[in-house]
């Protein structure tokens, strides 16, 4: 049920709308600002070597750009552990946007990949089960989620490493994105990151859920409890 709302008539919604109207063009280009502000930001040159496996064999770091020059590296949460047969449900939530969006990225200079520490195997059954087809490589054998914060060995878990040293992990592997470049001498590297909330914008269906009178429900609650597989749902 949905609460009981203040009620108007037209001439009455049309001003709470065109003064909502003026707070959002003020958020728009303080959004815009922000945008110019992270691709200002410096950039930290990538020194390791790092190998991943993929659904074609072993790709390093620059592989994965696929001739390209920006690289968007979803940190998906994967565990290789054998308790793990599925990957996490919340990553999977926001998976389910990178297909629709791989295409328009690639012409924009733009590869994006998907990256977990589990076995690739685990990865492509786990893919084909969600009907995926975007490219997702296990680091298992490098250290590069745990290089890039987010990933955490046991020691690091309960300590502040997480979110650049403002949240603990609590687990083995969380939610990020990392975003690469090749710069005009050949070498590579990072220009972003960001975690926890910082990867609200790329869940297109919480920006809907923000429109309707609901919004996300999640007040009181765990972030995405009521969230499911979206082979999971009740039909």
């Amino acid at each position: 049920m949905i609460e009981q709302h203040e009620i108007v008539d037209r001439a009455a919604w049309l001003d709470a709308r065109r003064a909502l109207l003026q707070r959002e063009k003020e958020f728009t280009r303080a959004r815009d600002e922000l945008s110019r502000a992270r691709r200002a930001l410096p950039w930290e040159r990538v020194t390791k070597d790092y190998v991943f496996d993929g659904p074609d064999g072993q790709e390093s770091l620059r592989d994965l750009f696929a001739g390209r020059s920006q690289l968007v590296v979803y940190h998906f949460m994967f565990d290789p552990d054998d308790d793990w047969d599925a990957a996490c449900p919340h990553c999977s939530f926001w998976a389910d946007n990178f297909d629709p969006n791989v295409v328009h990225l690639a012409a924009r200079d733009v590869t994006m990949v998907a990256v977990s520490r589990a076995q690739i195997e685990k990865i492509t059954r786990y893919r084909a089960r969600m009907g995926w087809s975007f490219k997702w490589l296990s680091s298992n054998a490098s250290d590069f989620n745990y290089d890039f914060g987010a990933s955490f060995r046991p020691e690091e878990q309960d300590e502040r490493v997480f979110n650049f040293g403002t949240l603990v992990p609590g687990r083995a592997d969380r939610e990020g994105v990392s975003v690469f470049a090749v710069g005009p001498g050949g070498d590579i590297f990072r220009t972003y990151s960001t975690h926890a909330r910082g990867i609200d914008m790329l869940n297109a269906a919480y920006h809907y859920l923000d429109l309707v009178p609901k919004g996300r429900g999640e007040e009181g609650h765990a972030p995405q409890y009521w969230l499911r597989r979206h082979d999971e749902y009740d039909a």
